[in-house]
């Protein structure tokens, strides 16, 4: 019997009510909304049980965490907890924390990838991500393939917190060049405080070559620097329909670790996230 998914990478977008100025720039996604009913439409017959929701990168990003929050709170939802938008930089950092506490966010994220290089690399950004430690909150790391080496400076100088390695490193899967974000990843994988999230990867592939052939090679050199105790599994959905549906990402991710036993496969897609992002601590799962 196939194992139950928690799936830690939902998007929802919104487009009546907020503004994603970086879906313009995907076919895939330009001028539509993806909402929580269609989700679960998408979800069907998948064997996801239970969600959280990743920040969707709104211009008003503090609104959208209130809409999510407030979906989260109805007991028929399959959400169990939130990944909230943030900015370390910013000196109202201590406030923000305040305003979601004991509510169901489980931890934070600020997309790097578009920003300076330098950012995570500020003093204070720092100082403000070891805060989160304190709170019981992770930080997941949204870098490029290119920028991992980045990402681990900011994993080192905060030891103290759980970071989440969004993506597999968003790895340039249509080069089909592993080097050098294979010896980044095993760099990752050698910090403590790292886990890495098989998400999405799909979309990174040459359009239309989103296929369990294509991506394996990827999501396993994951696996084997990881270990079955370091990895949790997410959707990226919408972003996943670029080259895959979200079905179809279910299908290749199960098919990949199908020669493990029940016991690892459950770590994957359920068991792992759940303590993680410490949601029984928090009482979100059962």
């Amino acid at each position: 019997m196939a194992v139950d998914i928690l799936d830690t990478h939902q998007h929802l977008i919104y487009g009546d009510r907020f503004s994603y100025p970086w879906t313009d720039e995907i076919a895939a996604l330009k001028g539509q909304s993806f909402r929580y009913e269609d989700y679960q439409l998408a979800a069907a017959d998948t064997g996801i049980t239970n969600t959280l929701f990743m920040e969707a990168d709104a211009e008003d990003w503090r609104a959208e965490t209130d809409m999510v929050l407030e979906m989260v709170d109805d007991p028929d939802t399959i959400m169990s907890g939130v990944i909230a938008n943030c900015r370390p930089e910013d000196p109202g950092f201590d406030a923000w924390l305040d305003t979601i506490a004991d509510r169901p966010v489980v931890g934070l994220r600020r997309i790097l990838h578009v920003m300076p290089d330098e950012l995570s690399q500020d003093d204070a950004f720092r100082a403000n991500i070891r805060k989160l430690s304190g709170h019981g909150l992770t930080f997941d790391l949204c870098f490029l393939g290119r920028q991992l080496a980045i990402a681990a400076e900011l994993a080192g100088s905060c030891e103290d917190v759980q970071f989440v390695l969004d993506h597999c490193g968003v790895p340039d899967i249509a080069s089909g060049a592993m080097d050098p974000w294979r010896e980044q990843i095993r760099r990752l994988a050698a910090m403590p405080n790292v886990a890495c999230k098989i998400s999405g990867v799909t979309a990174y592939a040459k359009s239309g070559e989103g296929t369990i052939d294509v991506v394996r090679p990827w999501v396993e050199h994951c696996l084997e620097c990881f270990g079955c105790d370091r990895v949790v599994w997410g959707s990226d959905w919408p972003v996943c329909n670029i080259n895959a549906g979200l079905a179809e990402w279910v299908a290749i991710s199960r098919e990949i670790v199908a020669g493990e036993d029940a016991s690892n496969q459950a770590k994957l897609f359920r068991d792992n996230a759940i303590n993680t992002y410490g949601l029984r601590k928090r009482s979100l799962v059962t």
